[in-house]
This record gives C-alpha cells, sequence and structure tokens, in this order.
C-alpha cells in the first residue's frame, strides 16, 4: 500500500499548519508496508521545521544542486527523483535503518522512529530506525511506509522513466513482487531490494511498536534532512595508540642504608706497568 501526496497537496497541509514537526504520537502500535516508486520526496520540498529537506537526485542517480526547486520526476518534464542510497540497511542481524512515508494529514517530515516488530516470525523482536521522509494520503497515522526498492509503486510511478522498471520484474503496483528478482534490478537497487528478503526474511507488511527517537547521524548523512534543532548523537571517544613509543626515564631512589653508586661519564683511568721492557695496562 502506497500512495504519496505531491507538491499541491502537500502546499495546502502547510498553510493550515504551522508546523510539521511532532504531530504524530511520541509511541504507540502500528502496522507497515512498503514502496519504492522513485518520485521526489514530499519532504524534499521546503517547508516550516527543517533545517534542510531531503535531497534527491537526476536521473542518473546523481545528486541534484537544486532537488528543493527541481519539479519531481513523477510529473510531465520533472528532473528530481528518489535517491537510491535511500533504501533500507542492516546494522547488524538485530537492528537496521531506513526511511518511510507517513501520513499526508499529519506529516512529520524527517522525525525518526524507532520501530520494533511484533508480528510472529522470524523478523518479531528486531528493530528498526526509520526516518519519515515521505507523505501519503492513504497512509494511517500509525502506518509506516517502509521505502524498499521493488515494495511496489503505489500511486505513482517514477521507475519507468528513471530505471525503465517493468511490472514482470518489479511486481504488482502495491506490494511489488511476491518472489526475489533482486538480481534483476539496477546494480544500485540491488541490496536496497536484497533487504526485504534477507533482513525481513520475506515477512511482509509485520506490525510494529514505535516511539520518536533522534536521528542517527548515519542516516541524516543518507538523507540530507533535519529538523530545527537537531544536533548529531555523540560519538564515542576514539584512543589512537601512538605508532612510536619512547620510555620514559625513571629514577631510583636507594634504600636507606645503601651504598649508592656513582656512574660518571669518562671511562676509569688505566693502570700502567713495564714488564721486560714492554708496557701493560689494566
Amino acid at each position: 500500500m502506497a500512495s504519496f501526496t505531491r507538491l499541491a497537496t502537500f502546499a495546502a497541509l502547510l498553510a493550515s499548519s504551522a508546523s510539521i514537526v511532532g504531530a504524530v504520537a511520541a509511541s504507540g502500535s502500528g502496522t507497515t508496508t512498503r514502496y519504492w516508486d522513485c518520485c521526489k520526496p514530499s519532504c524534499a520540498w521546503t517547508q516550516p521545521g527543517l533545517t534542510s529537506t531531503v535531497k534527491t537526485c537526476d536521473i542518473n542517480d546523481k545528486p541534484l544542486a537544486n532537488g528543493v526547486t527541481a519539479q519531481s520526476g513523477c510529473q510531465n518534464g520533472g528532473t528530481s527523483f528518489m535517491c537510491s542510497d535511500q533504501s533500507p540497511w542492516a546494522i547488524n542481524d538485530n537492528l537496521a535503518y531506513g526511511f518511510a512515508a507517513v501520513t499526508a494529514s499529519n506529516p512529520t517530515c524527517c522525525q525518526c522512529y524507532k520501530l520494533t516488530f511484533t508480528s510472529d516470525g522470524p523478523i518479531k523482536g528486531k528493530t528498526m530506525i526509520v526516518q519519515a521522509t515521505n507523505t501519503g494520503n492513504d497512509v494511517s497515522g500509525t502506518q509506516f511506509d517502509l521505502a524498499m526498492p521493488g515494495g511496489g509503486f503505489g500511486q505513482f510511478d517514477g521507475c519507468s522513466k528513471e530505471w525503465k522498471a517493468t511490472s514482470d520484474i518489479w511486481g504488482a503496483q502495491y506490494g511489488g513482487s511476491n518472489t526475489n528478482q533482486c538480481s534483476k534490478f539496477p546494480a544500485a537497487l540491488q541490496k536496497g531490494c536484497g533487504f526485504r528478503w534477507d533482513w525481513m526474511k520475506g515477512q511482509s507488511n509485520p506490525n510494529v511498536n514505535y516511539e520518536t527517537v533522534a536521528c542517527p547521524a548515519e542516516i541524516v548523512a543518507k538523507s540530507g534532512c533535519s529538523v530545527t534543532g537537531y544536533s548529531a548523537p555523540q560519538q564515542q571517544p576514539v584512543t589512537i595508540k601512538p605508532t612510536t613509543t619512547t620510555a620514559p626515564k625513571t629514577t631510583t631512589t636507594p634504600k636507606a642504608n645503601a651504598p649508592t653508586t656513582t656512574t660518571t661519564a669518562t671511562p676509569p683511568k688505566k693502570s700502567c706497568y713495564r714488564v721486560n721492557g714492554r708496557w701493560r695496562c689494566r
């Protein structure tokens, strides 16, 4: 399930809302779906509450310098598309990072959420931190539409234009393919496509418990998007060992009543004497 608002709808939302940050409940239970429509994300437009917007790419998947003002590639003549590096990725077997679309009725652009999967199956108990980079007018207030290549186009399709996508490989409009077709995807999207089958173990639309969290620096580095007042999490200090080590000088204090030893810089004088007309020294 994936359908997304674009400039006109989002402009109307902004006109009726002083700020888009913090509108969704801080925690609760919800559902997940998936999508990848290749369109310019809603949160790539300038709007209140953001220090920077989601970065976008051109049709060759190169970052756009004018991404904020460029028209979406899903509209006639548009040149702005979703960047391939905004695919999900695994940190380890139990933690992953990624991006998602949230409800258009109460958008929370660039807010991050910790999702803990609760559905029975191999994904239960795993955690995924996602940043809201898009909005959907058919996404509920507790639904997270996870961005992953091959997840289905939804209402809009920029992938046919950008990647020459076809339904026989990319699957149904909603939900994508029911089998792993990732090896047939463009190279830039294969790893993100495989996330569904590797880290998620092929589990479809699992339920979650969610809570708002500070965005990890790795996520912000990929999306380029941050809310007002954002500061990157503090990193643990790293101790770097020196490449060379100089032994410290030590001073030995003699014990009481112990004889002291004096070392001089010049060697002691030799004692010499004459034997059978020859000089000998010791």
